[in-house]
């Protein structure tokens, strides 16, 4: 089986784009973002929501629904408005009450006083065209080599090699830390660090890379360039 080799600190820190590096991309949209944001013109509420992610970067949107899912203590995938509320706030964003009742109610469409999480995160990341969620679905098939729609440590292993990763070579880090560290990108920094990404999360993440590229040609250049499709 061919393997495709792990050379850097993780596959996305060595991914190039045609105008410069990912991490560039993320900083310019983290930067533009957090300026929209404070700028004092006025925004609907989930416009004010979006923007706060960006600024948090790819893992904005991913983190939120994380720390969303980690009050639904029932299971049920869906949020109350009091357990809304209270999420919102924890974000930190600058929000009145009555935004806050506003969004619900755009969020909790068939007024059944709860919102359906997946939808929620669905509208709250950036629309993308089909191509773009076509190459992330494939980016995704690749990497979940055992098809139970998550991608772990076990998967990667079938796809990437970390035998020329400078801190396996020094002995620094196994296999299993180097490809966790790989997996951690995709989590964000709040809610729990599992070590399995599902398809939503992974698409989340690349919707908030996809708003910093203009260019459809360009995303999907990036997307086989990072996953060697």
């Amino acid at each position: 089986m061919l393997l495709r080799t792990m050379r850097t600190d993780g596959l996305r820190r060595s991914l190039k784009y045609p105008n410069g590096d990912l991490y560039t991309l993320e900083a310019n949209l983290m930067n533009k973002s957090l300026r929209e944001l404070t700028d004092g013109a006025d925004k609907d509420p989930i416009t004010k929501l979006r923007l706060l992610c960006f600024s948090r970067g790819a893992t904005g949107i991913l983190g939120i629904g994380r720390a969303f899912r980690a009050m639904d203590d029932d299971g049920s995938k869906a949020l109350n408005e009091e357990e809304f509320t209270s999420g919102i706030r924890d974000t930190g964003l600058d929000v009145t009450d009555e935004e806050i009742r506003e969004m619900f109610s755009t969020f909790d469409e068939d007024g059944s006083g709860s919102i359906n999480m997946t939808e929620f995160l669905i509208k709250l990341r950036p629309p993308m065209p089909p191509c773009r969620v076509g190459i992330i679905d494939q980016a995704f098939d690749k990497m979940d080599r055992d098809d139970d729609g998550v991608i772990t440590v076990a998967d990667l292993k079938n796809v990437y090699s970390v035998k020329e990763h400078p801190k396996y070579q020094s002995g620094e880090m196994s296999e299993d830390e180097i490809l966790t560290d790989f997996l951690h990108n995709f989590e964000g920094g709040r809610g729990n660090l599992d070590g399995k990404i599902t398809r939503e999360e992974f698409i989340n993440y690349y919707a908030t890379i996809s708003a910093s590229i203009d260019n459809d040609l360009y995303f999907d250049l990036m997307m086989r360039r990072a996953y060697a499709m």
